[in-house]
């Protein structure tokens, strides 16, 4: 699922920290979570591609995708679902993730007062696939598919790409873009991803504004 991809891409494997801060890691995983929910075929956007709706009502495997359905009470504005979504997606995600054994959750301080937590990755193997998969893209080693494409746009959104993946900020930025506005999907996946992409960048935009 590419919103578990997208929290182990964020995640740094040295200290169990994040590599990019909450909001942006919020704004994307809501992103990645829609756009699960469209590869799905629970949501779609409606013909003029202005918001997203249930198109279809039964019931997924998936705990976390089926309660994001659940906050869909009508269509609404890919910002406005990122919006819905986000609610308590990062304690969520994971809880899959442990769930998965991918990864375990350890208390920390912070200046040794405040609580923080550390992700620690428990399966080495999960973590590398993902990051090998996504970086090589990231870094113009080969080209972009729906799993990868779908990554760095998302990353691209919330401005996150050169805290996630090391090299010059510059390069990478511009390579990010250059996939963000890429045709490396369907036309309908494509569709879904780039009016994901408009709702996570207003999200996390209104977010910083503290709208």
């Amino acid at each position: 699922m590419l919103h578990e991809d997208l929290m182990l891409l964020c995640i740094n494997q040295q200290n169990g920290r994040m590599l990019a801060n909450s909001t942006s890691v919020d704004n994307a995983l809501a992103g990645a979570v829609l756009i699960d929910l469209v590869n799905s075929g629970r949501v779609a956007f409606e013909p003029n591609g202005k918001k997203l709706q249930v198109v279809d009502p039964s019931p997924l495997n998936d705990r976390l995708l089926q309660e994001a359905v659940s906050r869909f009470d009508k269509p609404m504005r890919a910002q406005r679902a990122v919006e819905r979504v986000r609610k308590k997606l990062w304690d969520n995600v994971i809880a899959q993730l442990v769930d998965r054994g991918v990864v375990r959750v350890e208390p920390r301080k912070v200046l040794g007062i405040f609580p923080a937590k550390s992700y620690l990755i428990t399966d080495e193997r999960a973590y590398d696939e993902v990051r090998k998969a996504v970086g090589e893209v990231a870094a113009g080693y080969r080209g972009p598919d729906e799993r990868t494409g779908s990554l760095i746009t998302l990353l691209y959104a919330v401005n996150a790409v050169h805290h996630v993946f090391e090299g010059d900020k510059r390069e990478l930025k511009k390579r990010a873009k250059e996939i963000s506005a890429g045709h490396w999907a369907g036309d309908a996946v494509r569709r879904a991803v780039e009016a994901v992409q408009g709702g996570v960048t207003a999200a996390a935009s209104a977010a910083a504004s503290g709208e």
